[in-house]
């Protein structure tokens, strides 16, 4: 039995899952979740962007499968024997760095992979669920703002691929359920944080450790006091399997709603890793198309009021346990990183 926020309990409502780039930051701590909860799963990944170290710990549990495959490929759904109940998809490089060097791949991920991903789940009749982002929610902390809402799309623009394979799955994961009646749903991951973060991905909390680690001045665009809201991932995956259970189709925002700015998470890093690197402002790559102290904040209230979900870690608290996995425990925090894996949801 498991207890839901409101306090009632229930079993978990799936037997057998697939997460779709489970062996990713996200995918992995997912992976762990449905696992403690009873649900068989599948993680299927290429590791392109994923690493077999994130699910080492799971390798050999029973219910637990490793899949090697590229979601993309059109024969990959045909390898996916199932059954399934759920489907998670997470799969596809999901970083602002990845949309600038990897951008064949994530247009792939978004388009094949999503339609693949949505034909295993309407082949078993299974409750799908796509982890998306906003167009830019600003976890760069020097990347150029993409266009304005309702300005046509540059097709030369660096990020013009990571932003439009956001839409693009979204707005097929919306079309499946409307004209296809497919049981599917989508969730919108504002600047989620955590343990198995990678350090290259170009995400804000990675960078910051990056330079304060290697005694370089840690830069943050503008003056620093751009609002910002962090999300711990014990915290997303909560409002994921929540979500995951309902069947609703109108995109789910799961962020923070307790703010801070750019620049004290930049000083909290240099302090949690005991650095002396200096704290710098510099300008963003490009003119931005809005006040630099605009950047999209999560909507929570549908998530609050339908799924009974709110974030339970303090964003210091998450900053805390993220740098301490970042760095092994070279700072000033405990290596030990805890959280809530056996509870689903909470």
């Amino acid at each position: 039995m498991t207890t839901f926020p409101d306090g009632t309990l229930s079993p978990a409502p799936w037997r057998r899952a697939l997460v779709t780039g489970g062996a990713g930051f996200l995918g992995s701590h997912v992976c762990e979740r449905l696992l403690a909860s009873g649900v068989d799963v599948d993680c299927l990944d290429n590791l392109s962007t994923g690493h077999a170290d994130n699910i080492g710990r799971l390798t050999g549990r029973p219910g637990f499968r490793f899949l090697e495959y590229d979601l993309a490929d059109p024969a990959c759904p045909n390898a996916l024997a199932g059954p399934y109940d759920l489907v998670l998809h997470l799969a596809g490089p999901a970083s602002p760095t990845d949309g600038l060097e990897r951008p064949v791949e994530v247009l792939d991920a978004a388009g094949r992979g999503t339609r693949n991903a949505l034909a295993v789940a309407d082949r078993h009749g299974a409750r799908f669920l796509l982890a998306s982002a906003p167009a830019d929610d600003g976890d760069s902390p020097l990347a150029a703002p993409p266009p304005a809402p309702g300005d046509a799309a540059d097709p030369l623009a660096p990020r013009t691929a990571y932003v439009e394979a956001q839409r693009f799955s979204e707005a097929l994961v919306a079309a499946h359920a409307g004209a296809r009646g497919s049981n599917a749903g989508i969730v919108r991951l504002f600047a989620v944080h955590g343990p198995r973060m990678r350090t290259d991905d170009g995400r804000m909390i990675p960078v910051f450790v990056r330079q304060a680690l290697a005694g370089e001045p840690v830069a943050v665009t503008g003056d620093g006091s751009r609002p910002c809201s962090l999300c711990y991932v014990d915290d997303a995956v909560d409002g994921m399997l929540l979500v995951a259970a309902g069947r609703s189709v109108r995109p789910v925002d799961l962020g923070s709603d307790e703010e801070t700015t750019d620049g004290e998470v930049a000083r909290r890093v240099i302090e949690l890793t005991g650095s002396r690197s200096p704290l710098v402002y510099v300008a963003p790559p490009a003119a931005p198309a809005a006040p630099c102290d605009e950047r999209p904040r999560p909507a929570t209230g549908f998530a609050h009021e339908l799924f009974g979900w709110s974030p339970r870690v303090p964003w210091e608290e998450g900053l805390e346990r993220t740098v301490a996995a970042l760095t092994g425990g070279s700072g000033r925090t405990p290596a030990v990183v805890t959280g809530h894996d056996d509870e689903w949801p909470p």
